[in-house]
């Protein structure tokens, strides 16, 4: 910048640069559109996977939008934007992170047209958000009301979500497992809804067998092994202390010293060592515990009195697990071992130590009314069962979404398909350029179907002419059936998935990308230099100040 007098004017620190108006749109456009590229390939149950391989040489092998993206290392500020949208969605209902990005990249290139044609970025933001608004609006006249807990759909709803994931395959007994932990740690509330906190289902894995073994316990598995080889390894209708506090001698804040003058002296000491140990040991064994699970550390005289009594006892177990341990067998957590009473003991059927493949680990199951359960997902290597827990973790989202708010959708890109439809007569409604917008957002809204059609291998265009005339005769549930690469009844084919999912894909791509576009400058700092090493090498540091930021 200079002033009239042609004097130069620095604003701006030296190294900065600065993008304006269209330049400025042009790039974050083009960044957000290729994030949506890189991950468009892998929607839909015939979508690809993508291997990522980062700095240390690990390897992920996944088709879930958020994990891809999470693995990737974004730089592009607008490329960002759009990766947080994924993650919100992930957060949020647990499924539908790709059709979020895709459709957010759809929205940005749909605008880029009009912004050619000189119609505001301002106009067409507010086209937008109100063809969003519309658009949710539809969405709930369209979806169909559930009975809450209607296990059924919720099945169908679980099988949908993994019918796009590795564990296809395995996609309709997986789903029964995690419908079953669902509604077993989800509580019902007086108006017969449900709410559900989805820690309460622990997802444990192992590679070994195959997907198939997966299995539900209804309990938990704690990869710890007992204590000490004297103690059982099976306990059946085992009553549970779980405590807080070390079975050890704690060392004394303060530093003390104690002065013996004879043989008979230490042995005292050491004797009544043993015996405070021995009288916390007794406590769990008068209260009839048979299994004890310790948060701490237990010492090994401790160890050895608790096999003498025939305890199964497991230390240094998470107190993520010690939580879920109390929920699951019902017991109360005790931090003073003086306190410990028979009603603060939990039970379960079974308390096993168990060799599962290299390790062994012990598990509690068989408890009465379990509020915490486990998932132990099994698969050929590593890879494998990495894909299937996060397969499953969405499953247990779109399980969780249905459950307390009980609506659905089909899938396949039918409601994409009829709500771009009554877009498009919504939008002969209104005058002026906004009009433009809202037939724009429409046209984005297809993309999902499109996308799912291309990667199905049909034939984009005819797709397109079949879906849109269905749509036309009021059949609102046809959609694609990647199956069979033609255009049916998604409802009757048992492809569902919830509504919530749908409106959270709405809300976060529109409001993504009404913000990619009302940015017309983008000012970026200059990069921090490295200063100029000092004569002699490192030995002087007087250098260190010629740094430019």
């Amino acid at each position: 910048m200079s002033t009239q007098g042609g004097t130069p004017v620095l604003i701006l620190k030296e190294g900065s640069s600065e993008n304006k108006g269209r330049e400025a749109q042009r790039n974050n456009i083009f960044a957000a559109k290729l994030i949506a590229e890189i991950v468009k390939t892998s929607l839909g149950p015939r979508g690809m996977d993508k291997m990522l391989v980062d700095t240390l040489g690990d390897v992920t092998i996944t088709n879930d939008g958020a994990t891809i993206l999470k693995e990737i290392d974004v730089q592009h500020p607008a490329a960002k934007m759009i990766v947080e949208i994924s993650k919100t969605t992930d957060q949020e209902v647990g499924d539908g992170t790709t059709s979020a990005v895709v459709l957010a990249g759809a929205l940005l290139e749909n605008a880029e047209e009009l912004i050619n044609k000189d119609v505001h970025p301002t106009i067409i933001v507010d086209g937008y958000r109100k063809a969003a608004d519309k658009a949710i609006e539809f969405l709930d006249e369209i979806s169909v009301k559930l009975k809450p807990g209607d296990k059924t759909a919720l099945r169908h709803v679980a099988e949908t979500s993994m019918q796009t994931k590795l564990v296809a395959d395995n996609s309709e007994e997986l789903a029964s497992l995690v419908v079953d932990a669902m509604l077993q740690v989800a509580d019902k509330k007086e108006d017969g809804s449900y709410s559900v906190d989805i820690d309460n289902v622990k997802v444990e894995k192992k590679p070994g067998g195959s997907t198939s073994d997966t299995h539900l316990i209804r309990g938990i598995v704690l990869d710890k092994e007992v204590v000490h080889a004297g103690m059982p390894k099976r306990v059946e209708n085992a009553k549970i202390a779980l405590v807080n506090s070390p079975l050890e001698i704690e060392k004394t804040e303060f530093s003390a010293e104690i002065r013996i003058n004879d043989p008979a002296q230490m042995k005292k000491f050491l004797d009544e060592e043993n015996s405070m140990l021995k009288a916390m040991v007794d406590s769990v064994v008068s209260v009839g515990a048979k299994v004890l699970i310790c948060q701490k550390g237990i010492d090994d005289i401790a160890q050895h009195f608790l096999a003498k009594a025939g305890i199964l006892s497991v230390r240094r177990a998470k107190e993520s697990d010690m939580t879920k341990l109390a929920k699951a067998t019902n017991a109360r957590m005790v931090t003073n071992l003086e306190d410990l009473t028979a009603k603060d003991l939990g039970f379960a059927q079974l308390v096993e130590d168990r060799r599962v493949e290299q390790d062994k680990w012990v598990f509690v199951e068989g408890a009465k009314n379990p509020k915490a359960v486990s998932i132990l997902v099994r698969g050929g290597s590593q890879r494998v069962v990495d894909e299937a827990e996060r397969s499953i973790h969405d499953a247990i989202m779109v399980v969780k979404d249905v459950l307390e708010k009980p609506a659905i959708v089909a899938g396949g890109g039918a409601p994409e398909a009829e709500i771009a439809s009554r877009l498009r007569v919504f939008a002969n409604k209104l005058s002026g350029r906004e009009q433009l917008a809202v037939l724009k957002y429409a046209d984005a809204l297809e993309s999902i179907p499109l996308t799912l059609a291309a990667n199905a291998g049909m034939d984009p265009i005819d797709t397109q002419v079949e879906i849109r005339a269905k749509h036309g005769q009021e059949k609102k549930w046809f959609g694609i059936n990647v199956r069979t690469g033609k255009v049916s009844d998604m409802m009757g084919d048992n492809v569902v998935e919830p509504a919530a999912v749908k409106e959270q894909i709405i809300r976060s791509s529109t409001e993504a990308a009404s913000m990619i576009l009302r940015i017309d400058d983008v000012i970026a700092a200059g990069k921090m230099k490295t200063p100029p090493m000092p004569p002699g090498g490192a030995g002087g540091m007087g250098g260190m100040g010629g740094g430019e930021y």
